[in-house]
């Protein structure tokens, strides 16, 4: 018996969730912007057909935008990630084993489930119902399958979200009709080759000899053409795997020009990397600071910098993991003072984690494996009375290097202070 493997991903997600909380937004032209208001990072269908594309430049639309009447929203990644969690709680309650892939993106296990198409409908009808979110599914024996499912489900009306593809001789009809370039896993170099070879759609590639994808592609390309056969070579992960590693960094919203205006960007990085450890019961043995200055402008001064110390006493305590930031940033500053550097980007990345009660201890490490009461009040504190009520004072106040975000919309479920009023 083979196991039923199913992907269920969000339509536009960002545009999605933008949509729940104004109607007005319904089948019009949206999209959803990066960090900084840069680029698109999502577009409702609607925007697709205007020939708007993922990546294009803000500054690159605004034609558009006049003549067509497009929303444009900043990146609003407190709300996604809510009503992700919210979509999440939904899919537990139609399956024990669901692994989160991505923010929009979850495998789950249909294993026993006599009538699979009818219980994704299902699924379906209920997150739209109880979360506003329209989902494809697409159903395998194998994870690649389970994506090339979804993509067919995705492009496909016939198939109306849900396609149940554990029949080869569904498999068999469908594979001929996907571009070897849309099969998860394979990238532009790698499409490239295979095209070369003849080998140009998902059929095709199914059909390669094993050993031949694995001198094209190394034992990557050989699971992904095992997993276009049905045998399962990635195992759903029901279980999430331990953080080994975490970044958090973010671009400005203008130049900073001195250090303390840096080192405000990092002691809020740092912050935020500190509670992600403790809300995970972890604790990291080394930290790297970075920061740079904006590399696609060649008239101005370039630089990088980025320095890596060792937590000799493993912690995730903000004070500790900010005054090694300082060291670290300190240690990375340029040192020609006669040039004024704006830099444009700022980050933190810690590694090297473990559960706190695995740490490796020193002589003088408190024994009790928890966080220390100062850290305990402050996650209570900032729990209770929302983010960023207390902070350190290097962090700052006034916060200029914040990123612009000039079309961000509220934040409805996660602020007291943004809940929509119905007057």
């Amino acid at each position: 018996m083979r196991r039923p493997i199913a992907i269920s991903d969000s339509a536009n997600f960002y545009v999605s969730a933008e949509r729940i909380f104004d109607p007005t937004l319904a089948n019009v032209p949206v999209i959803v912007l990066s960090n900084n208001d840069g680029c698109a990072v999502a577009r409702s269908d609607e925007a697709k057909a205007l020939g708007i594309k993922m990546g294009e430049p803000l500054h690159l639309l605004q034609d558009k935008i006049k003549a067509h009447g497009v929303r444009v929203f900043s990146s609003n990644y407190t709300l996604y990630g809510d009503i992700s969690r919210r979509v999440v709680d939904v899919y537990e309650d139609f399956t024990p084993n669901v692994e989160i892939y991505s923010i929009d993106e979850c495998f789950l296990d249909f294993s026993g489930f006599k009538d699979r198409e009818a219980h994704a409908r299902k699924m379906r009808r209920e997150v739209l119902r109880r979360i506003g979110v329209p989902v494809r599914v697409g159903i395998a024996p194998s994870k690649t399958l389970a994506k090339c499912a979804n993509d067919i489900a995705k492009r496909n009306p016939i198939f109306a979200g849900v396609l149940d593809m554990m029949d080869d001789t569904l498999a068999n009809w469908l594979l001929p009709m996907v571009p070897v370039g849309d099969i998860w896993g394979v990238g532009g170099k790698t499409e490239a080759k295979l095209k070369r070879l003849g080998i140009r759609t998902a059929a095709d590639l199914r059909d390669m000899p094993t050993r031949q994808a694995r001198a094209v592609g190394t034992v990557v390309l050989e699971r992904t053409v095992l997993e276009l056969q049905g045998e399962p070579c990635l195992a759903l992960e029901d279980v999430e795997p331990q953080r080994k590693g975490m970044a958090v960094t973010r671009s400005s919203g203008q130049p900073m020009m001195d250090f303390e205006t840096v080192f405000q960007a990092v002691t809020a990085h740092v912050t935020r990397a500190a509670e992600k450890l403790r809300q995970h019961g972890l604790v990291a043995g080394t930290l790297t600071v970075f920061f740079h200055t904006n590399r696609y402008r060649p008239d101005r001064p370039q630089y990088t910098g980025s320095r890596t110390a060792r937590i000799m006493s493993m912690s995730s305590d903000t004070f500790e993991l900010v005054q090694t930031a300082r060291r670290c940033a300190e240690a990375a500053w340029p040192r020609d003072k006669t040039r004024e550097y704006g830099f444009t980007k700022a980050g933190v990345m810690v590694n090297d984690l473990l559960p706190i009660a695995d740490r490796r201890q020193t002589l003088f490490d408190r024994s009790e494996a928890s966080p220390s009461p100062a850290m305990i009040a402050l996650d209570k504190i900032n729990d209770r009375f929302g983010k960023k009520t207390m902070v350190l004072a290097s962090e700052g106040l006034k916060q200029s290097w914040k990123m612009r975000a000039d079309h961000r919309s509220p934040r409805y479920t996660t602020r007291l202070s943004d809940l929509p009023v119905v007057r």
